[in-house]
């Protein structure tokens, strides 16, 4: 079970892999300019900076300066992984009028992490797409094994649902981020194994964070929920407005 469980974790990264050494690690389109807003994608377990490119696309479309981060996910630890990369990704930003993050998974835990020992004076607006804010239960059951501590690497295995485990320890939002979390998984019998709506590896119960200012639920599974149209359409709408679009599902 826990190999199976292995498999389904890491199907997407690898399919990343053919393509993603070809992407520019932190490369914007669009010319530097020191006072435009600034949007930093932060990827999730397992992933590359491709798994944030339509978000990035969007994002670019919309005028924002975007910085697509790549960091090894599963080499470090969470507090290594916000000190060696996503600090250099946000001092590189110093200069830009406010600094907005777009966070998933895994992704959302780093951020939580930085902002926990960082003050940004120019700190602007957070979307976490399915962050496991509570833990992921996904978690706990890889962790049981060596393969599933392999595969989770360090910083996947900070993710368990424990009150001693580093989603509860970095306690309530000192920021209002919007939460977007998926209801669907690929395989039912994954779905199953939490209690209540989940996208196979967070639960919905778990992404909520308190301090956010807004949450939604959408169609999806955790892998490509970065990739659906709807979630695209309420990343712009959180960070221009602080809020999501009115007929999100709440």
């Amino acid at each position: 079970m826990n190999a199976l469980l292995a498999s389904c974790f890491l199907c997407a990264a690898l399919a990343e892999a053919v393509t993603a050494s070809s992407i520019p690690a932190q490369k914007s389109r669009s010319a530097p300019a020191a006072q435009r807003d600034c949007v930093i994608l932060i990827h999730g377990l397992g992933r590359t900076p491709l798994s944030m490119k339509r978000l990035e696309w969007t994002l670019e479309r919309a005028g924002y300066q975007v910085v697509n981060l790549r960091y090894p996910s599963r080499r470090f630890n969470v507090e290594r992984l916000a000190e060696d990369y996503l600090d250099k990704a946000v001092v590189a930003r110093s200069e830009a009028g406010r600094i907005d993050f777009v966070t998933h998974s895994l992704g959302s835990i780093v951020l939580r992490e930085y902002l926990a020992g960082h003050a940004m004076t120019n700190l602007g607006r957070v979307v976490m797409l399915a962050p496991p804010n509570h833990g992921s239960a996904l978690a706990d059951r890889l962790k049981q094994s060596a393969l599933g501590r392999w595969i989770l690497g360090p910083a996947g295995c900070e993710l368990g649902t424990g009150a001693s485990e580093l989603p509860e320890r970095l306690g309530p939002a000192h920021f209002q981020p919007g939460v977007i979390a998926a209801d669907s998984a690929f395989h039912r019998w994954l779905y199953r194994a939490f209690s209540g709506p989940n996208d196979g590896k967070v639960s919905v119960e778990s992404a909520k964070l308190e301090g956010m200012a807004d949450s939604l639920v959408v169609p999806g599974s955790h892998t490509w929920i970065m990739w659906r149209a709807e979630t695209s359409r309420q990343v712009l709408a959180f960070l221009q407005h602080g809020h999501f679009a009115p007929d999100g599902q709440r």
